[in-house]
């Protein structure tokens, strides 16, 4: 094992230590930490989003801390070790990659995609080969965002034929379920609203997919995005000496196509 990793896991371990460690490490355990491995892998994102190459290399080494954290726990608790961690990833990516580590051939990315789908499907297939049946659909975190979750479960299902071949239908579906929305507007039923919001939303996902576009980052651009032209009509109301909620709202929309052609060429 390389010196700087061994290293870190005694270090884990040390601190760990139930005579001696730190007090705050002792205590912790897998549900405590659970925000702690969020908080860090969205930190990581962030550092990319800014090509910020100091600032990954740390924080890849605080979400490699969570990684070590948990097995340590683990360990203790004689469930497994990070060399089994390792070793487990390891043979997963030598599986899982049969065109690299052993002699498949692969047409093209989309058949090159669809042996990866269905190897992890018989390894989900493997892993409850003792219950009776097996969806397709198991599997996929219940804790990922609601983006995230939604375009892995398109993705397992368009993968068994169940999709759209073209984007065209997808478009009038979006089209459809906004008029749903409207009439269930109309209706005054918020339940009802609800389930066409969310219906609206899971065939936007599916329109991002068929375009090739990752729904989560889109999203996220499209906030951070909204969040520096309204941070440009607090500037402009602040020189005026008013407060924001002393204007009109033909005002802010003034001043919000503004910002739109003074920040068009930023990120």
């Amino acid at each position: 094992m390389l010196k700087n990793t061994q290293q870190l896991l005694d270090i884990m371990a040390r601190l760990r230590q139930p005579e001696d460690g730190c007090a705050w490490d002792i205590k912790q355990d897998f549900n405590s930490l659970i925000p702690y491995v969020i908080e860090e892998a969205y930190e990581v994102v962030d550092a990319i989003e800014r090509n910020d190459m100091d600032d990954l290399c740390s924080e890849l080494g605080d979400l490699l801390l969570q990684v070590v954290f948990h097995a340590q726990i683990a360990a203790e608790r004689g469930h497994f070790t990070f060399e089994q961690v390792s070793e487990a990833i390891c043979n997963k990516l030598v599986r899982r990659h049969p065109h690299v580590f052993a002699h498949a051939v692969y047409n093209s990315d989309a058949e090159r995609h669809q042996a990866w789908e269905q190897a992890k499907a018989n390894e989900r297939q493997e892993k409850h080969k003792n219950t009776k049946q097996i969806s397709i659909l198991d599997g996929v975190a219940a804790s990922l965002p609601a983006l995230l979750e939604c375009e892995i479960i398109q993705d397992r299902a368009a993968n068994f034929g169940f999709d759209w071949t073209t984007v065209e239908p997808v478009f009038d579906k979006v089209q459809e379920e906004l008029d749903e929305v409207k009439e269930a507007w109309a209706s005054g039923d918020q339940a009802h609203i609800e389930e066409e919001i969310g219906d609206l939303l899971l065939v936007t996902v599916n329109l991002a997919r068929h375009l090739n576009i990752n729904p989560e980052l889109a999203l996220k651009h499209s906030t951070k995005k909204f969040s520096k032209r309204f941070q440009y009509i607090e500037q402009k109301v602040a020189a005026t000496g008013r407060d924001l909620r002393e204007c009109q709202l033909a005002e802010l929309d003034r001043y919000w196509d503004e910002a739109k052609l003074a920040l068009k060429n930023q990120p």
